[in-house]
């Protein structure tokens, strides 16, 4: 079910995510963390499909989405030990079978160098939830309004998002509501409601600029207010955030069609929006080479980087979009190249 429209779609969404782990936005605005995770959750609902049974669909994700992260998992466990030696600081949390095996479920943060891959097992969860859900028979606006409902609920329990059980409950609940709008887009809205009128335009912009109005604490560069952090549950208001996500996923949408003429024959955009799961995986890898390379070439001592956090970057004025763009070109060819050795290992 994954078409040009979509394949690009997702394309935007990582070079989001990228952008954000860099504190910039693509997409002014529209800061990254006020809808960037939600719509890999949306993009899952447009291809979730319903012909498969229970197991055989529990089977299918899993191949698809743990194997690949524990395989990573294991990697970057053996990379962080090789490192530390080096770097003077071991990236992770002390290794026993809870943080390896039952943390990757509730934070994702066991590893620091994937810890963006966080999402991938929370997406294996939300998944097989919803999947679940399908079994009842009720209309899909009837559904979609009770996930509407957990996911306000699902905010109110922000306040007890120490509990790493509360916090995998509440990232579930809020994710269930896109990942059923996105079923619904691609089927019940695509190609029979255009939605991208110049009326809706404005009227999401006038949105988006009302909802900055809601900011506690405002900066014009990443909107403190109109963010929240879904893998930590935090979140600043009881609706904004359910608002800004819809408004990003909008924008999203109406940016892939209103370009889609133009760059849909674009291979390297494509080959990102093919990579997203191995550009996900290892472009912390990459910013921390380049950052610790100009450490050493400068003769700066490691430990200013180690005393920060694993997203700690060298010079943000100057080196940002080297970053960005660095990050994403070795990725994608990264990802090229593992899909490759596996053609070449295990032929179709």
């Amino acid at each position: 079910m994954f078409n040009n429209k979509i394949n690009l779609l997702k394309a935007l969404a990582i070079l989001t995510v990228v952008s954000g782990h860099l504190e910039f936005s693509i997409i002014p605005m529209f800061p990254p963390y006020s809808f960037q995770v939600i719509l890999f959750f949306f993009i899952a609902g447009m291809v979730f499909n319903h012909k498969y049974g229970f197991f055989e669909f529990f089977k299918k994700r899993t191949k698809s989405l743990l194997l690949p992260y524990f395989f990573y998992a294991i990697f970057y466990l053996g990379l962080t030990f090789a490192i530390a030696p080096f770097i003077g600081k071991f990236w992770g949390m002390p290794v026993t079978f809870q943080n390896e095996f039952l943390m990757p479920f509730l934070t994702g943060h066991q590893i620091d160098l994937i810890s963006p891959l966080w999402f991938v097992p929370q997406l294996f969860i939300s998944l097989v939830v919803y999947k679940i859900s399908t079994f009842i028979k009720c209309s899909d606006i009837i559904k979609a309004a009770i996930f509407f409902v957990l996911a306000l609920f699902a905010i109110q329990l922000g306040n007890f998002r120490e509990n790493f059980y509360i916090l995998l409950a509440l990232r579930t609940m809020f994710s269930l509501l896109f990942i059923h709008l996105g079923y619904l887009y691609k089927n019940k809205i695509e190609d029979k409601v255009n939605i991208f009128t110049p009326k809706i335009f404005f009227a999401i912009i006038m949105l988006q600029a009302l909802l900055w109005l809601t900011n506690k604490d405002f900066t014009a560069m990443d909107g403190i207010g109109l963010s929240f952090i879904l893998v930590w549950g935090e979140f600043d208001n009881w609706i904004v955030p359910v608002i800004t996500s819809l408004t990003g996923i909008w924008m999203s949408l109406f940016i892939v069609e209103i370009l889609y003429d133009k760059i849909k024959d674009w291979k390297f955009l494509h080959l990102i929006g093919q990579n997203t799961y191995h550009i996900m995986a290892n472009h912390l890898l990459v910013f921390n080479v380049i950052t610790y390379s100009i450490l050493a070439f400068k003769g700066i001592p490691f430990d200013i980087k180690n005393n920060a956090d694993i997203y700690w970057f060298y010079s943000p004025l100057k080196t940002t979009y080297f970053y960005f763009v660095a990050g994403i070109l070795i990725t994608t060819y990264f990802g090229v190249f593992l899909k490759f050795m596996k053609n070449k290992i295990v032929p179709k």
